[in-house]
C-alpha cells in the first residue's frame, strides 16, 4: 500500500492524539492503526491509485459499502467489523476537522448489528478449583506460587490480565486497596482479599527476583516481566486436568468475580467502579448472566418447575380466570 507523506504524517498524528490526548491504551492504539490501515488498503485497490489526503476527502456512500461487502465476503463478523467502522469513523473525524472537508458519507454509514455475547464465567466451585490446580505442574516452586498469586489477583479483584502484570516492586507488599490504571488510563480502587495479599506475599518469597520498585512484580523465569501468554497456558493446563470449557480463561476469572458478587447482593454501581467500566451497560451484562443461573436454579428446585409442573403463561392465565369465574358463581 503506497500513502502520500500527507496521509502517513495524518494518519501518525492521529495516533498520537489518541495515545496522548484521549489516553488510549497501547493495544487499542494498534487495533486503531490496523483497522484505518485495512481500510486504506481497500479504497487503494479499489480505486486503483495512491492515496492522499485529496481521494479521502470524496468518499462516497458506495465506496462505505464496497468496503464494508468486501470485509464480509472475506469472513470478517459482525462485530469484528463494527469495530473496525468506529476507528475508520474516529479517524474521519479528527481528519475532517483538520482538513476541512465533509465527512457525513463516512460518519452516516451504520455498523452491522450483532448480538453481544454474554460473559461465560465459572461457577464458585470451578473457581476455586482453578485456583487449587493452576500451581500443579510448574516447573519451579517460585513459577507455582507466582501463577496462583497471578490467577488469585484476577479473581479475588476482578482485574483483567494486563493490569495484574502491570503490577511493579512498588505495590509490595500489597495494601488492603491498591489503585490500577486501567483501559484509556482511567484509575480506580480495588480492594484486595487476605488470600490475594498471602498469594503474592507467598509468591515474593520463593521469587528468585528481588522486587525492584521499578520493576515488575511477577517475573518470568530469566527475570523478565511475566508474559501473559504463560499465566494464558497454565489456565490451559489447569481446564485441562479439571475438565472445564475452553471458555475458562483468565479473562473468565474476571467474569466470574463480577457475577459471584452479583449472585451475592452486590450494587451494579459499585461492581462497575470495581471492575473499571465506562459505562454502566457493560456491567448489566453481567444481570443476564445471573438471570439465566437463577432460572437454572428455579427449574431444579421449583416443585412446579418442568415441562410438566410448570404451566405456560397463557395457560397460568386461563386458569387464574376460570378460578374468578367460579369464585363469583359461588359467592
Amino acid at each position: 500500500m503506497s500513502l502520500s507523506p500527507a496521509l502517513a504524517d495524518a494518519l501518525s498524528r492521529w495516533l498520537d492524539h489518541e495515545r496522548g490526548v484521549k489516553g488510549a491504551a497501547a493495544n487499542t492504539v494498534r487495533a486503531y492503526q490496523s483497522d484505518v490501515l485495512g481500510f486504506l488498503a481497500f479504497l487503494q485497490r479499489h480505486h486503483g491509485d495512491a492515496l492522499g489526503l485529496a481521494p479521502l476527502a470524496r468518499i462516497t456512500t458506495p465506496d462505505m459499502r464496497a468496503w464494508m461487502a468486501h470485509e464480509r465476503g472475506r469472513g470478517v463478523g459482525a462485530r469484528s467489523l463494527a469495530r473496525a467502522l468506529s476507528a475508520v469513523k474516529t479517524f474521519y473525524g479528527w481528519l475532517s476537522e483538520r482538513e476541512g472537508f465533509e465527512p457525513t458519507a463516512v460518519l452516516a454509514t451504520r455498523a452491522p448489528r450483532y448480538k453481544p455475547g454474554l460473559p461465560r464465567p465459572l461457577d464458585e466451585g470451578a473457581a476455586r478449583a482453578v485456583l487449587d490446580d493452576v500451581e500443579a505442574v510448574a516447573a519451579e516452586p517460585w513459577i507455582a506460587a507466582r501463577d496462583r498469586a497471578v490467577v488469585t489477583l484476577l479473581y479475588g479483584c476482578g482485574l483483567r490480565i494486563s493490569e495484574a502484570l502491570s503490577l511493579t516492586g512498588a505495590d509490595a507488599p500489597l495494601a488492603a486497596a491498591i489503585t490500577i490504571r486501567g483501559k484509556g488510563g482511567k484509575e480506580r480502587r480495588v480492594p484486595v482479599l487476605p488470600v490475594a495479599r498471602d498469594a503474592v506475599d507467598a509468591y515474593l518469597r520463593l521469587c528468585p527476583f528481588p522486587a525492584e520498585a521499578d520493576g515488575p512484580l511477577f517475573r518470568g523465569a530469566r527475570g523478565g516481566a511475566l508474559n501473559p501468554r504463560l499465566v494464558q497456558r497454565a489456565m490451559e493446563g489447569a481446564r485441562t486436568r479439571l475438565g472445564l470449557p475452553p471458555s475458562a480463561t483468565p479473562h473468565a476469572l474476571r467474569h466470574s468475580f463480577a457475577t459471584h458478587l452479583l449472585s451475592a447482593g452486590g450494587d451494579l454501581r459499585a461492581i462497575q467502579e470495581l471492575l473499571g467500566h465506562a459505562s454502566l451497560s457493560t456491567t448489566q451484562a453481567y444481570t443476564a448472566v445471573d438471570a439465566g443461573r437463577l432460572m437454572e436454579v428455579y427449574d431444579a428446585a421449583h416443585p412446579r418447575a418442568g415441562a410438566k409442573g410448570r404451566r405456560a403463561p397463557a395457560e397460568e392465565g386461563a386458569g387464574e380466570r376460570a378460578e374468578e369465574r367460579s369464585a363469583r358463581g359461588s359467592g
